[in-house]
């Protein structure tokens, strides 16, 4: 339970919030920051963002942006304004009355959380703290992160959070590629040291949110974040287990899970697929079960559900594999293309990609792979190094014994895949009204 103390900073912060005279400052200019700080921006606060890539710094203060969901003519109108720009300098953010930290939480090698961005982030937020600041950290990460590894830090500047400085943690939520919830229509969570800390970050994000949701504390609202993620990989794990068995018994998984949707109440369809992607759902789960082991409990169930889906890709290279030899080849040697390399369908994000795995496991088994996707112009990987996306052309669909649908962009042409593939694995479904030999679904 979270320490709370009775003292409470000052209200001043509050004033200067309603009236947009805050200077915010934003750490880590990724899909979350980024995103965060020009809709700030454009509600009149004057904002500067902190990152560490001179090239994105620079991009961003030339109106170029890199994030999908920020258009450059978003960048445009605050930069233009002088309300938004971006630095490497940490310095900047003693300035700031408002500090959001949006860094990367990733996994180390053996999966374990790695707090090292957010740590740095701490680290440098303490020469700006000052009374009156808040502090918010944003980034998904375990229950506990904000009041044990976050309040530490920024106390050595010599002031109390709860008491000098306000501090919280609010759950990013964003859906990249989602046009129809937006950072104002998705509801805000929000988890402060003391309730004066909740408040006073209410109070800010309320000027960006339609709907802010109080909790008791930081670690209620970071229990809250890894509950919506955890369940949705739950439940993946879940169908794509079925889909293990269903191919086991020659059924059709996906006529299953269509029917038993037809099921008004007490059920919610998920969709198999060759794992899971982005930021938040491969890796939450591991965050917490970290988390559970320092108090002697062990996540069985989260723990195999994220096996399960760490799995999904080895189950691609596998059918594939089958696919191939009932066509009288081998998976060596051949010359398999992937549809999509992205996470998810339309947009460039390759965090955590399945694809990127069923990628590298096709080439360690000596297949000659490609990849055509219309968002992700480049990859860059340990083995086998850097590749472009190819061009979707007849000739090269002519060449390739495979062709393995990773990602159901829009923009790829189904119709000339089927007709000129000579064998297609896909594992999103999007090719179910074909009804081809050469189609095998997952």
């Amino acid at each position: 339970m979270d320490a709370v103390t009775t003292q409470e900073p000052a209200t001043g912060l509050e004033s200067k919030i309603r009236t947009r005279a805050a200077r915010v400052g934003v750490i880590g200019l990724g899909y979350v920051g980024l995103a965060l700080a020009v809709e700030t921006a454009e509600i009149g606060f004057p904002v500067v963002g902190i990152e560490i890539d001179e090239d994105k710094a620079a991009m961003v203060n030339g109106c170029r942006s890199y994030i999908g969901d920020v258009t450059d003519d978003a960048l445009d109108r605050v930069v233009a304004a002088g309300r938004f720009r971006a630095t490497t300098d940490y310095g900047a953010l003693r300035d700031a009355d408002v500090i959001i930290i949006c860094v990367p939480t990733p996994l180390t090698k053996s999966k374990e959380p790695d707090l090292s961005h957010v740590i740095a982030a701490a680290q440098a937020c303490v020469p700006a703290i000052r009374r009156d600041t808040l502090v918010v950290l944003e980034s998904t990460t375990y229950p506990g992160t904000t009041v044990e590894v976050v309040k530490p830090i920024l106390e050595t500047s010599g002031l109390q959070a709860g008491a000098d400085f306000a501090l919280a943690f609010s759950p990013e939520r964003i859906d990249p590629g989602n046009r129809r919830y937006s950072l104002r229509s998705i509801p805000k969570v929000v988890g402060g040291m003391t309730p004066a800390s909740t408040q006073v970050a209410r109070t800010f994000y309320e000027q960006i949110a339609n709907t802010v949701v109080p909790v008791s504390s930081p670690t209620v609202a970071e229990m809250v974040k890894v509950y919506e993620n955890v369940f949705r990989n739950v439940n993946i794990a879940l169908v794509n287990e079925l889909t293990l068995l269903c191919d086991r018994m020659s059924l059709d998984v996906w006529e299953i899970i269509e029917t038993a949707a037809t099921k008004p109440y007490g059920f919610m369809p998920f969709y198999p697929g060759p794992g899971v992607g982005g930021h938040c759902i491969p890796v939450d789960p591991y965050y917490l079960s970290a988390k559970a082991r320092e108090y002697d409990f062990h996540a069985r169930f989260i723990e195999l559900a994220a096996t399960v889906n760490d799995s999904m890709p080895y189950y691609v290279v596998s059918r594939t594999t089958g696919a191939l030899e009932a066509r009288g080849k081998t998976l060596w040697g051949s010359r398999v293309l992937l549809l999509g390399v992205a996470y998810k369908r339309d947009i460039p994000d390759v965090r955590m990609s399945p694809a990127l795995k069923v990628l590298g496991l096709l080439h360690k088994r000596g297949a000659s792979v490609s990849y055509h996707d219309p968002h992700v112009p480049e990859i860059a990987l340990a083995n086998p190094g850097t590749i472009r996306s190819q061009p979707l052309t007849d000739q090269v669909l002519a060449d390739v014994d495979c062709v393995i649908l990773t990602t159901d962009h829009t923009a790829i042409d189904y119709d000339r895949i089927v007709a000129r593939a000579p064998l297609i694995i896909d594992t999103r479904n999007r090719l179910h009204d074909y009804r081809a030999s050469h189609v095998v679904r997952l």
